[in-house]
């Protein structure tokens, strides 16, 4: 019964694949490329850089929701047999919640049957084995571009970032930093993230990092989880 019902449901999702139109015959991957930027907000095109989204490289072909070290996949998407290929991509880039309800993409999907058609015939190259270099090389895409949004390195920061004193007193938190400085910020305008890759700070170090259209804002970093416990203190004592 159980197989049975896993049947079905792969067969609905391939008829849902099949069914979402395409115009393959103009498909243009320089086009697509250009397309592709929104795309680097969430996912990169480096092996292992794992953003919002997982990477791509490598992809095609591949079964979804099994990119190497990403834990992020919903569970709906990890118990689909779909495979990465031209009709299934496209039916997942038109609308991704209905092709796999439930599943953890906040992208509600491309209408365009040309810019659909366009950033898969680019996809088809950047995700294929090797297809990173590929792309780079044709000089469809930069290799800056390929790393996506990543976040800047942090093992460099400067004295005027590294915290080295974080107190949190009724609203406000207060951060020092190794030039001597020690500057208030809204609670809420303070998010405590950590970065654990190798771009992030480096241990014992964490690093303060504006954030926010209005410049109000700031993230502070920590390199482990166990560092915020032993950084952040409840005191209203400068």
């Amino acid at each position: 019964m159980h197989r049975s019902k896993h049947l079905t449901a792969a067969a609905l999702v391939a008829a849902f694949a099949l069914a979402v139109p395409r115009a393959a015959a103009e498909d243009n991957p320089k086009r697509g490329a250009e397309v592709y930027r929104a795309c680097g907000a969430c996912h990169s095109l480096q092996p292992g850089i794992h953003l919002t989204g997982p990477s791509l490289a490598g992809m095609w072909g591949k079964k979804t929701g099994t990119a190497e070290g990403f834990l992020r996949y919903s569970q709906a998407l990890k118990s689909q047999d779909i495979v990465w290929d031209e009709n299934t991509l496209n039916a997942w880039l038109a609308d991704p919640k209905a092709m796999v309800p439930g599943n953890y993409m906040t992208f509600r999907g491309m209408h365009s049957n040309r810019d659909r058609g366009d950033l898969i015939a680019f996809l088809k190259l950047a995700m294929a084995a090797g297809g990173t270099k590929a792309v780079i090389d044709k000089g469809l895409i930069s290799a800056d571009m390929t790393e996506g949004q990543r976040p800047e390195p942090l093992g460099q920061a400067g004295p005027q970032q590294q915290v080295t004193r974080l107190r949190h007193c009724r609203e406000t938190f207060f951060v020092t930093t190794a030039d001597g400085t020690e500057t208030p910020h809204w609670e809420m305008n303070v998010r405590i993230k950590i970065d654990t890759s190798n771009t992030g700070p480096p241990a014992g170090r964490p690093v303060i990092v504006g954030a926010g259209m209005m410049g109000d804002r700031v993230s502070i970093v920590f390199a482990d989880v166990s560092e915020i416990a032993a950084t952040l203190k409840s005191t209203c004592e400068g």
